[in-house]
Formats: C-alpha cells, structure tokens, sequence
C-alpha cells in the first residue's frame, strides 16, 4: 500500500521519470504520465510507443518510478515489478482517466501560450497516438529522497 500523502504527491506531478533495465543491462529512463495509483499499491503508466521501456519490460519486469518536486526539495521513487497489459483488458474507467489528463495539460498549455508563456510550439499532447496497451506496476518499495539530514530538522 503507497500512503495518501505520497499517491497525492505522485498524481500532482506532471510526469514521472521511468527506469528499466536494457539487455545489456544498463539502465534506460523515460518520461511517463501517471494514469491512476489504486488502493493496492498498483500504478498504471501509459506508454505510447512500444519501444525501450516496452522491450525492456518484456524481458525484465524491475521497473522504478521517481518524481521529485525541487522546490519544496521532496521526492520519491517506487520500486516494483511491471507487466505489459493489452487495451482490451484495461478497465474503461483507466482509459478515461487517460483521456482526461491529456485534455488537462493541453487545457494547462493552452492557458501558458494566452499569458505568453510560449512553450513547445505545437501542443504534443493532441499529437499522441491512441494507447495500444499499459504498464502496471506492483509496488515493493518506496524510497523517501529527501536527504536524512534535512528529514532530522523537520
């Protein structure tokens, strides 16, 4: 089970940096939403492209996903195993989920681009393919980042 406090901190960020391992067993990140983190600890990513984390994943199912927030100096990562499970097998409820997260952050781009803050200039979002499938990863571990010393004056 991942605490409350820590499934907020996760669902505020606007992504997460993913970790697998290659065949040649370095480490490979990726940027990856967050779809939705149930009671049991389960997180589901959405991965779009089927190809390093998806290849890693088929042969290794280590997975970790790390998101930090520099200016209140929090962090986390939460290790675990991953599976790779088709669309017609993913809950309706997920999918939606996912539909509503892209709609934000163009919505959230958008509103940048009005009060000039000029980001990428298309909007990529509206650009991503249809999810094929999803990962889903089963916590085992959860690593707290903020260093011990400033966890002490808190």
């Amino acid at each position: 089970m991942i605490k409350p406090d820590i499934v907020e901190f996760f669902h505020n960020q606007r992504f997460t940096v993913i970790s697998t391992i290659d065949k040649k067993g370095h480490p490979h990140n990726s940027c990856k939403g967050i779809v939705q983190i149930d009671e049991s600890g389960k997180v589901y990513l959405l991965d779009l492209y089927m190809a390093g984390t998806y290849e890693n994943l088929k042969a290794n199912p280590n997975i970790s996903i790390t998101a930090v927030d520099e200016h209140k100096f929090i962090g986390y990562c939460l290790k675990g195993k991953a599976s790779i499970v088709q669309k017609n097998k993913v809950s309706k409820s997920i999918l939606k989920l996912w539909e509503d997260k892209v709609t934000s952050r163009i919505s959230h781009r958008l509103l940048k681009n009005m009060k000039g803050e000029k980001g990428h200039q298309t909007h990529p979002e509206a650009l991503l393919p249809a999810p094929t499938y999803l990962i889903v990863a089963d916590i085992e571990e959860i690593v707290d980042l903020v260093p011990g010393h400033i966890k002490r004056k808190a």
